[in-house]
């Protein structure tokens, strides 16, 4: 069986983060592994609290999977602090996975900070250059290019300029900009729309999460880098557009939305006849 393993922070609401990664590397086809980088106390309004793991006990979750496991692709998510940062991209070199999915997580759907302002260079340095593919959204990217962007032009330089830091391809995520959500992939020789429909629902939290992985779990079964984009794009829209009404705020995407109506589980299908 193949695998994935996610180097990310943990979403005590479920989500978001390790407990979304796991959920899509399991819809997805693959045997998902973890490296938990921090713990966070947050439901579907707010992050209440974070609390960074020791570095110590981080390279021990890496060392104990990469010593015993194969792995076939590693998603990175949050890391929070210029310290796990720096020991993530020392392990990833270390390691050689061959396929690595970079998700510049830095703010929750709330507008909690998850990235630490220092570490922000530290991810552009050491991280960037190692990735097989960086998925930002319009905000991060921003960020991680010193650019405002506010139409098509302004990804595709957006885009350009994070492959030129280091990384073999780009996916920049257009949802956060009017329109339909179509996304960029850019890989220095191709430069191609994907074409997104927009889904009026409050309920994404943990949707860049949840795109992130799907991409890394078709990576891991063999297939191409655009068509594991692509494969990841169809899942995150059906994971979205039978989202799940769950909390006060932003609720989770439905990551077993094929499992359940393949098993016949009642509920589901007059849950969708209503939508």
């Amino acid at each position: 069986m193949n695998t994935a393993l996610t180097i990310a922070g943990s979403d005590s609401g479920g989500g978001a983060g390790i407990q979304a990664d796991l959920k899509t590397f399991a819809a997805n086809g693959v045997f998902g592994m973890s490296v938990i980088t921090a713990v966070t106390a947050q439901n579907t309004m707010e992050v209440r609290s974070v609390q960074d793991i020791h570095l110590s006990i981080i390279k021990d979750q890496i060392d104990a999977v990469f010593e015993d496991i194969p792995v076939d692709a590693v998603k990175i998510g949050m890391l929070s602090s210029t310290a796990t940062v720096a020991l993530i991209a020392e392990n990833m070199k270390k390691y050689k996975p061959f396929h690595i999915v970079l998700d510049p997580v830095m703010v929750s759907k709330g507008g909690s900070h998850l990235l630490q302002k220092e570490a922000i260079e530290a991810l552009i340095e050491k991280l960037i250059p190692l990735a097989s593919i960086v998925t930002p959204n319009i905000p991060e990217a921003e960020v991680l290019t010193g650019q405002v962007i506010e139409g098509e032009e302004d990804m595709i330089a957006a885009s350009k300029q994070i492959v030129g830091l280091g990384a073999k391809a780009v996916l920049l995520k257009g949802g956060h900009l009017q329109g339909e959500p179509n996304d960029l992939f850019y890989d220095s020789e191709t430069t191609l729309w994907i074409k997104g429909k927009r889904i009026e629902t409050k309920n994404t939290h943990g949707t860049g999460c949840t795109l992130s992985s799907a991409i890394a779990a078709n990576l891991a079964k063999g297939m191409s880098l655009e068509e594991a984009i692509h494969r990841g794009k169809q899942y995150i829209t059906t994971a979205i557009q039978y989202s799940l009404s769950l909390g006060s705020g932003h609720g989770p995407a439905n990551h077993f939305y094929e499992l359940y109506k393949n098993a016949g589980y009642l509920g589901m299908e007059s849950e969708v006849s209503n939508r």
